[in-house]
């Protein structure tokens, strides 16, 4: 492990400027990167802590923030720990900004994401590494799909939706993907019920993608994220068991 450095940066973008935390090893020289995609609670200390993990082991981190089109974060204001209590008015604040950010949007926004890494000076040539958390995990397997020739590794932790039966749903750019695919679901996870499941596994096995789909025991919605009612410890470590290991595989 390694010390890690961030700051705030902001990027251009076709629709105006993301605001977003980069995390670096401390050391010199160029790094593989890795694209993190928020949950829906945003761009946040919490978030920034766990930017630090792959950061340590040797990869700069990009976290946008992918509602910047409704201020910089933090968009909402958010309390320390978010209890059950807080979460459905926080939800319901946050849900319109989730619904406005619509594929085509959130692709065009990843595209500039992806450019302004590959110009870094820290970042290996090379393609990056993307995973999300939430509807983060929808915009991580949407990039592999949109972008295969920039995404060698793409995962997603407790997923809100990436296998519905609308005509946009991200299960079913499977086809372009050439990436290696990691889910790990909640197996309490209204927001990822077993016919999704079953429905995202079918379409990567069809397609050919490399990807492993776990289902954590004891587990809800949102496990990773510490400052919320739903963390899991257990769940979270073996988030990050999978999540290190497949970077490592991939760079």
């Amino acid at each position: 492990m390694t010390a890690v450095r961030g700051t705030v940066v902001d990027i251009p973008t076709e629709d105006g400027t993301t605001d977003a935390c980069l995390t670096l090893p401390g050391d010199d020289g160029p790094r593989p990167a890795v694209l993190f995609f928020m949950d829906a609670f945003g761009l946040r200390p919490q978030l920034t802590s766990m930017a630090d993990r792959p950061a340590e082991a040797g990869y700069a981190v990009l976290v946008p923030n992918v509602f910047c089109r409704h201020g910089r974060a933090p968009v909402v204001g958010l309390p320390d720990f978010i209890d059950a209590e807080a979460r459905g008015g926080l939800l319901r604040q946050i849900m319109p900004m989730g619904q406005a950010l619509t594929p085509e949007l959130a692709m065009r926004d990843a595209g500039a994401y992806l450019r302004w890494l590959a110009e870094l000076p820290e970042v290996a040539d090379g393609p990056v590494a993307v995973t999300g958390y939430c509807f983060g995990a929808r915009l991580a397997l949407l990039t592999a799909g949109t972008y295969p020739e920039r995404v060698a590794a793409a995962a997603g932790f407790h997923g809100a939706q990436p296998a519905t039966e609308t005509p946009d749903s991200p299960h079913l750019l499977a086809d372009r993907i050439t990436a290696e695919v990691y889910f790990g679901h909640a197996d309490q996870d209204p927001s990822m019920p077993p016919e999704q499941v079953r429905r995202l596994e079918d379409a990567l096995t069809s397609a050919g993608v490399r990807h492993r789909c776990e289902v954590y025991p004891h587990a809800t919605h949102g496990f990773t994220q510490a400052d919320t009612a739903s963390y899991h410890a257990e769940g979270d470590k073996r988030h990050w068991a999978a999540l290190l290991d497949l970077l490592e595989r991939t760079f």
